[in-house]
């Protein structure tokens, strides 16, 4: 019987088909390398992307070339503020010649859904995408639908001062795995944009479609996710992770007089930080998107620099006392919530061991 390849010679198999995806996506979104690596090992580590940002930054451009690199299906919806949920996840319509209703699908069932402008959309609009980013299935007139695998939702919003927009409520952030911004390009990525606009020339849609083809197939990416979660991860960074959470939840219990008898090896006074609380599953969220930033490493093992890495765009939406209203948020800053948590927790000795 042919033997099930390990995790190592899976990791190294899989390197000539990261960059080769790394590289289509920057082609396309330029001068954003970081934030490109980000929405991969979001994808990978089977998360949903936020984006937040203003008009015309590329939110649109990066979840289509996602798609088109990867050769999943792709539909972008626009969330208006008179979008109903059976827009998103479809409805039933009777038949007469069959006497049985028939359903018609929304776009949530393609492999990649954009939402554009989420926050433009009412509430109960945006309720409807929970069911399908947690569970991977849509229930419509009392049944159960399973989504196509891979599954990935994107969501595009407005900074909040934007006239029109509501506010995302706290379950719904917490559905997506990361959320970061593209922000403004430099000035050698925006000539470069300036330069490719000015020499377009009158080529079909067909031969741009072409021209986008995916590099790798839909059971190569399966594959890869697959493998994402079989990284190796040592007790010291399991440790480490678990440090980062309880600081965010001491902080909590300091300000809303709950007490708590976890005791993490801090440097920092949990008074000057004013957070929400991190929850077991923003801990499994910052697990799995720091494996897969070490899958793309070339590493089949993470490291507390993957960590790292990821918790800003991981965490900080999570940690935030009140919703955004800033741009930025995949750049970390001395002030930002997630930082004075890092600071917060020694890495050699995250639980304070004796």
């Amino acid at each position: 019987m042919p033997q099930t390849p390990n995790i190592v010679d899976t990791v190294q198999a899989s390197q000539q088909s990261i960059t080769a995806i790394l590289n289509k996506i920057e082609s396309v979104v330029l001068g954003k390398p970081k934030e490109c690596r980000l929405a991969l090992a979001c994808l990978l580590a089977q998360g949903h992307l936020l984006i937040e940002d203003l008009p015309g930054m590329g939110k649109t451009t990066l979840a289509h070339v996602l798609a088109t690199t990867l050769g999943l299906s792709y539909q972008r919806t626009q969330f208006t503020n008179d979008l109903l949920p059976a827009d998103v996840v479809g409805f039933s319509i009777f038949d007469k010649e069959s006497n049985r209703f028939e359903l018609h699908k929304g776009p949530i069932f393609n492999q990649v859904v954009l939402a554009d402008e989420i926050n433009r959309a009412s509430p109960k609009t945006q309720s409807a995408l929970l069911e399908a980013m947690a569970e991977q299935q849509v229930s419509i007139d009392g049944i159960t639908h399973e989504l196509p695998l891979p599954f990935f939702v994107i969501a595009t919003q407005n900074p909040l001062f934007h006239a029109g927009t509501y506010p995302l409520p706290e379950s719904q952030l917490d559905r997506f795995m990361m959320r970061l911004s593209l922000g403004f390009p430099d000035l050698k990525a925006e000539k470069k944009i300036l330069l490719n606009t000015a020499q377009r020339t009158n080529q079909t849609t067909r031969d741009n479609t072409a021209a986008n083809g995916g590099v790798i197939e839909q059971e190569e990416l399966i594959a890869m996710q697959d493998a994402v979660t079989q990284i190796n991860v040592s007790n010291d960074v399991i440790e480490y992770i678990i440090a980062l959470s309880h600081v965010s939840r001491r902080a909590y219990s300091s300000h809303s007089n709950v007490t708590h008898s976890t005791q993490t090896n801090t440097q920092v006074n949990d008074a000057e930080i004013n957070c929400k609380p991190l929850s077991p599953r923003a801990s499994k969220a910052l697990l799995q998107a720091a494996k897969a930033m070490a899958f793309i490493d070339n590493r089949d093992y993470v490291l507390p620099d993957d960590v790292q890495a990821v918790f800003y765009v991981v965490c900080q939406h999570r940690l935030e006392m009140q919703p955004s209203q800033q741009l930025g948020a995949s750049h970390i800053n001395d002030n930002s919530v997630a930082n004075q948590i890092l600071k917060s927790v020694d890495v050699l000795n995250p639980l304070g061991h004796s």
